[in-house]
């Protein structure tokens, strides 16, 4: 069994109302150092072995989990030993 754990951001330049959001809420809590906030996802798979692995999970994302025409993602895979 593999465990992906999947990154998904807003690509550069597309505007990030809820970062913002965060942002201007960390400034209202003194946190005035903060200069930018960028919000995404985190995703964790646990998938059984499969052929074509990358191709899969690459479908995965494109499909259901990101929007590829306004968001990034990467991934990493681990190999999970079951008990």
């Amino acid at each position: 069994m593999f465990k992906v754990q999947v990154y998904v951001t807003l690509k550069e330049g597309v505007l990030d109302p809820q970062g913002k959001a965060v942002r201007g809420s960390l400034l209202s809590m003194n946190y005035d150092e903060v200069q930018e906030v960028r919000v995404g996802k985190y995703i964790e798979l646990f998938i059984e072995e499969t052929e074509n692995l990358d191709e899969r999970i690459d479908s995965m994302i494109d499909q259901l989990l990101a929007n590829p025409v306004i968001e990034d993602y990467r991934y990493e895979v681990e190999e999970v030993v079951s008990n």
